[in-house]
């Protein structure tokens, strides 16, 4: 279907205008962005009322910080961001609101050339590290994110206490490159395209993509305050609707590579086209993992936009595992990870627009053999009730499961 015929569609707004149409909304220049930069691009907001103005930030610190005062209604963030805030590790407590999954998979881990040669010619990563003579130091993007989380996670996966055994420091994603350039970072963590760029000029090497940590892991959300989805039921729905069609665009045959070439404008991401083209295609090169490696994934159906509270009860578990949260935090897991998925929203908007529901998400398995899903949430919860326990007990079994984790 060509872009003109499809945009041609004039599905009927759900119970009337959205009460606010002029959004602002933020973004960090990542390929993964390309849902906001599609839907600007292509207007696709006026069908539903809405005008977007899309504010490029400078590091997810900044589009936190923008949400909770109001200088943006919503904005691409990452899923770890939003439940940071809900539980106030770090910062400001604010009750958060995921209205859709904007993405999965996508992210990885590049290491300067030399550990990467040290990787292939030891076979393990942390005789790799050990060859260093000091501690490494490893970069992500924001202390609760994916990032960080994924990375804890590959590395205690292999045998590494991450808390102990390297210094993890937050860069903005657009930064890696020069970090990596000037010396001091053994490797980082983030989205495209800084791993690809960083490859292209011989700074790193990608030896991970997060598909072989969490297979079809939840990314990046649109995210906003809980009290704007009050004060603004219809425009947030307006806004799911927009970005579902935009999402749906960018898996009809020859989009991506035409959005490619709006991300790599300056206003968006600035980067080369065939980079982001690349990664965004699924061309890791000769990368291999422990299965095959998946791309970023935007819409598939509907089955990537789900906002599945099964995905926020497992950060909880991992702020748990790594000492950021209490009991009281696992205790009340399920509860929080209800509040914040506003699945009754996303449902409406989804059937309006004619996407299918797929509410319970397939089982995974991670890099360390554990499994999770919907299914092992609820057995969690399950195994709470059963013992008397208040809350999704049973989660706090799981973490004290992990043979890595804080003490």
């Amino acid at each position: 279907m060509s872009t003109s015929s499809w945009l041609a569609s004039d599905a009927p707004s759900p119970h009337g205008a959205p009460e606010k149409r002029h959004l602002r909304v933020g973004f960090v220049a990542l390929s993964d962005a390309a849902p906001l930069v599609v839907a600007k691009r292509l207007e696709l907001g006026h069908e539903h009322g809405l005008t977007l103005e899309l504010s490029r930030e400078s590091s997810w610190a900044a589009v936190r910080d923008k949400l909770l005062t109001g200088e943006l209604d919503a904005a691409h963030s990452l899923y770890g961001l939003v439940y940071g805030v809900q539980l106030g590790i770090g910062g400001p407590r604010e009750d958060m609101a995921v209205l859709m999954v904007l993405n999965r998979n996508g992210q990885a881990v590049t290491v300067t050339p030399s550990l990467a040669d040290a990787m292939t010619h030891t076979g393990d990563l942390r005789e790799a590290l050990a060859s260093l003579g000091r501690k490494p130091v490893f970069a992500q993007t924001f202390p609760t994110g994916t990032h960080a989380m994924f990375l804890n996670y590959w590395f205690a996966a292999q045998g590494i206490d991450p808390l102990a055994d390297v210094s993890s420091i937050v860069i903005p994603p657009a930064h890696m490159v020069a970090a990596m350039e000037e010396g001091g970072l053994d490797g980082f963590c983030c989205g495209e395209p800084w791993h690809a760029v960083a490859q292209a000029r011989g700074l790193g090497r990608t030896v991970a993509v997060s598909s072989d940590i969490w297979p079809n892991h939840p990314e990046k959300v649109l995210a906003c305050r809980r009290d704007f989805v009050a004060r603004y039921p219809r425009t947030a729905q307006a806004l799911v609707r927009t970005l579902l069609s935009a999402c749906r665009w960018l898996d009809m045959p020859g989009h991506r590579a035409e959005a490619a070439g709006w991300l790599a404008e300056p206003a968006w991401v600035g980067a080369p086209r065939d980079l982001i083209a690349a990664r965004l295609l699924g061309d890791f090169g000769r990368l291999q993992g422990r299965h095959a490696l998946l791309a970023v994934s935007f819409f598939d159906e509907g089955v990537v936009n789900y906002p599945h509270p099964s995905d926020g009860i497992w950060f909880i578990g991992q702020y748990r595992r790594w000492g950021m949260v209490g009991a009281e935090a696992v205790a009340g897991a399920a509860q929080t990870a209800a509040e914040v998925s506003q699945t009754a929203l996303y449902e409406t908007a989804a059937r309006a627009e004619g996407v299918p529901v797929v509410s319970s998400p397939a089982s995974e398995v991670l890099c360390d053999g554990k499994v999770w899903g919907a299914a092992e949430a609820a057995g969690l919860s399950a195994v709470g009730a059963l013992s008397g326990l208040s809350g999704l007990s049973g989660l706090g079994a799981y973490v004290d499961g992990f043979a890595i984790r804080a003490r």
